[in-house]
């Protein structure tokens, strides 16, 4: 059994490319948009919604079948064609250019596999079954969402906030600690969970910051 590394991977702003037209294509282009990838997909033809994008200007979009040499500039390389052949040719290109590469019709033959995802905001969460099933990976994906509720995504930015501040105010990397720490320890999640919870002036998250720097 293969073990992956997992990473989490920012390909704002970078070229990605994704070999096929169809719905495996569609499901791997949907979150590199997300992620903000300069997408480029290379196929005779195109799915009805990423058809849509393309003509949104949402990602670019080349009409012919893949060749050799493609796959220059970029960072990040997917397979997703229906021609085994195909995707194996890209795969093989990728290797020669050492391009991290995803195939979808044999994942053996990639460098790399792609997660369930669930997101809460800032959270995101992965799931793996290292090639086991992907309706697995998505079933437990779905019971892991039961656990995180949306209120997930207002706490993390709380934190966020917090976090910026202290470090704006705080130039002791030990009493930063101390202060992370007991950020750690509010109860704001649960106030959050019940509705409870009121938003924090700025005024009142330096007070915090001033009565929590003694240890």
């Amino acid at each position: 059994m293969n073990k992956y590394l997992p990473i989490m991977l920012d390909v704002g702003g970078r070229r990605v490319m994704v070999i096929g037209g169809g719905t495996v294509a569609e499901r791997k282009a949907l979150p590199l948009l997300e992620a903000g990838a300069e997408l480029v997909i290379i196929s005779p033809s195109l799915s009805g919604t990423l058809s849509v994008m393309a003509g949104d200007g949402r990602l670019e979009w080349i009409s012919r079948p893949y060749a050799p040499g493609d796959l220059q500039g970029a960072v990040l390389v997917y397979a997703a064609s229906d021609d085994r052949a195909v995707n194996e040719a890209v795969a093989g290109e990728a290797r020669l250019l050492g391009l991290p590469v995803n195939v979808a019709s044999h994942a053996e033959a990639g460098t790399f596999i792609t997660p369930g995802v669930l997101r809460r905001g800032r959270l995101t969460v992965a799931v793996s079954t290292s090639g086991a099933g992907p309706s697995a990976a998505a079933e437990i994906t779905q019971r892991i969402a039961g656990l995180l509720g949306e209120e997930y995504e207002p706490y993390l930015d709380f934190l966020h906030e917090l976090r910026t501040v202290i470090k704006r105010l705080e130039p002791a990397a030990e009493v930063r600690a101390r202060l992370l720490r007991r950020l750690g320890q509010l109860e704001v999640l649960d106030e959050m969970r019940q509705g409870t919870f009121i938003p924090w002036t700025p005024e009142k998250i330096e007070s915090w910051v001033a009565r929590n720097r003694e240890a």
